[in-house]
């Protein structure tokens, strides 16, 4: 995980610096293949499902979960279909009434944002309840797509319970994902209210309502931005940005931030990243900042992360440069902080001034602008396109920064290096 900083100077109080999680899923959320059992496919926007075939050699008790499975599969396609066609009633039809204050208000967030794809495949074969006769667990991966209907689906891997009732068993609860990697999604656990535009999506809760449309105008600005920066294939459908509360900011994708985190992007599969905002102390101008810093890493890393901390100066780097709306370098916010850390001994190595979980805020900002001021050499010399194509190369390709920067600049990377580093340090004396 990499946090960013919430700069200490009295006139800017908004934190700045951001986060980026890298999520690795394996053929969705990290689940083995021997564990899938269903297969999704989608007709004429309503969604089907067909089940592997039930083993011959099944042993009795293996053969009534999968019975069970394939009725409680059934249900799932019911409430599927009604979610997509606006059917409250019938969405809630397949479950316990004790269970339909959560899912009310499941339905009515996801159709705020507009949700275009909603596809449920169980995994595994249900486990029974102990303690609780007639009721199952069953693992169930979602996949989902907001207001594109064409989009790559994003998977989260959801613990549904249930209690057998015939054909038509009835769902008892559904938890919370709360996945190690990206923790638990704002439709979830949150009333949500959503403004859709050309290119972003935004939601936050009813309380902060009315700062929706001023987000929404700052989002698709942004976006413009972001949109320069896409490395490979296209830009991202739209990019889904979540404003949260105090509490929001401590319960959404697993929350527990260090203080000085404003922001932060978090890859949740099918190529898509959602980008969370923290509300609290962020003014307009630091939204404007943090909101192309943080599209720019939707648009420009790999849905697989980055290589890691070798190469984080030039993740951030990019994305400050992007948050940083080509204003000039004596501009740039973090000035002061890099002056503190060039001068506080820091050793010239670009691949060593990612800051540790525990840093300072001051010391994180410094990182940053290390990053910044690399980045922008970089480009003043060689123009975006090679420093992009450069990017390229070590993010998405995993080439070494000396094969990558002979392909793209012509030079060896020490060169370059060490050039970037004495810029750093003229910008900061």
């Amino acid at each position: 995980m990499i946090d960013g900083v919430q700069r200490p100077a009295p006139q800017r109080l908004w934190p700045l610096w951001t986060a980026f999680l890298v999520i690795v899923l394996v053929l969705g959320c990290g689940l083995p293949a021997l564990l899938i059992v269903g297969v999704i496919r989608e007709s004429a926007g309503r969604p089907t499902i067909s089940r592997i075939g039930a083993a011959a050699t099944d042993d009795p008790a293996t053969a009534v979960a999968r019975g069970l499975s394939d009725r409680m599969t059934a249900q799932l396609q019911r409430q599927s279909t009604a979610l997509l066609g606006g059917d409250r009633a019938g969405y809630l039809s397949i479950a316990d009434p004790a269970a339909h204050a959560d899912l009310r208000r499941r339905f009515a967030a996801l159709r705020a944002l507009q949700v275009t794809v909603w596809r449920a495949e169980p995994s595994g074969l249900p486990a029974p309840v102990v303690g609780k006769p007639g009721e199952w667990r069953q693992l169930v991966r979602f996949q989902y797509c907001f207001v594109a209907p064409g989009c790559q689906p994003s998977p989260v891997l959801i613990g549904t319970r249930w209690r057998e009732n015939g054909d038509r068993p009835l769902l008892v609860a559904m938890e919370e994902s709360k996945s190690a990697e990206t923790g638990t999604r704002p439709w979830e656990i949150s009333d949500l209210a959503v403004a859709v535009g050309a290119r972003t999506i935004v939601a936050t809760t009813p309380a902060l309502r009315g700062k929706l449309p001023g987000l929404l105008a700052q989002a698709e600005a942004a976006a413009t931005v972001a949109d320069g920066y896409v490395v490979t294939g296209t830009p991202p459908d739209r990019y889904r940005i979540f404003y949260a509360g105090r509490a929001e900011w401590q319960r959404w994708y697993g929350g527990g931030r260090p203080q000085w985190t404003g922001g932060y992007a978090v890859t949740v599969g099918g190529g898509h990243h959602e980008v969370v905002l923290n509300a609290d102390g962020l003014s307009s101008s630091g939204t404007d900042d943090l909101l192309r810093h943080e599209l720019t890493h939707a648009a420009s890393l790999p849905a697989r992360g980055y290589p890691g901390k070798l190469t984080w100066w030039l993740v951030e780097g990019l994305a400050e440069y992007a948050g940083a709306g080509g204003q000039p370098v004596d501009r740039y916010e973090g000035l002061a902080e890099v002056r503190k850390l060039v001068k506080g001994g820091w050793d010239g190595k670009l691949d060593g001034v990612t800051p540790a979980d525990d840093a300072s805020a001051e010391r994180v900002g410094g990182s940053y602008g290390v990053g910044y001021l690399a980045v922008r050499h970089l480009v003043d010399r060689y123009g975006p396109q090679r420093l992009l194509a450069f990017f390229k190369a070590v993010v998405h390709d995993r080439r070494t920064l000396d094969a990558a920067s002979e392909e793209a600049f012509g030079e060896q990377w020490s060169t370059l290096h060490d050039e970037c580093v004495a810029s750093i340090r003229a910008t900061a004396a």
